[in-house]
């Protein structure tokens, strides 16, 4: 019957309007090094500088911490984003997975601090928050994104290490 038919090809052709737009994702970079730079943000220095913090992390502890930097996630949301990256990226021990990815997606303005199960005690969701919050934004904010970065990577390894984040300051509005 070709009603029947019709009302098919328009059923398939509106389900694929909706999923091969939800199929076009940013690519996840491959990973290259422990710095991931796509936007040339950071220097060859700041790079180098970075990248020897993370190693001498991962040869002291086992831990690993990686930092991938995109112009944008297209309006995917980070979150979403920084865990595909994780999963593909593989950060941290096997069956340990004491891996975090300090992602930031640089035109969007977001960033994103994603935790493997085995750093969860360290490194909880209102650590890697305030981290965001209190250490990386500010430096942003004031045009010093490799002293961001740098201090936020320094702050998670703190918190690695066992230093507690110092007491969250108290709102304005509580005098």
């Amino acid at each position: 019957d070709i009603s029947m038919r019709a009302a098919r090809a328009v059923l398939l052709a509106l389900l694929l309007s909706w999923v091969l737009p939800a199929l076009a994702l940013v690519a996840v970079p491959q990973l290259t090094g422990r710095v991931v730079d796509k936007t040339g943000t950071l220097s060859s220095g700041d790079i180098a500088q970075l990248t020897q913090t993370l190693a001498d992390l991962e040869r002291r502890k086992g831990s690993q911490v990686a930092i991938l930097i995109v112009p944008t996630t297209d309006g995917e949301p980070i979150e979403q984003f920084s865990l595909r990256a994780a999963e593909a990226w593989k950060i941290g021990r096997k069956k340990v997975d004491d891996g975090a990815l300090l992602v930031i997606a640089k035109n969007d303005r977001h960033l994103r601090i994603e935790v493997g199960y085995g750093l969860e005690g360290a490194i909880t969701d209102v650590t890697a928050r305030r981290i965001i919050d209190e250490v990386i934004t500010p430096k942003f904010k004031a045009g010093d994104f490799a002293g961001g970065v740098a201090a936020g990577v320094n702050k998670m390894i703190g918190v690695i290490d066992g230093e507690k984040l110092p007491a969250a300051e108290p709102e304005h509005w509580q005098a």
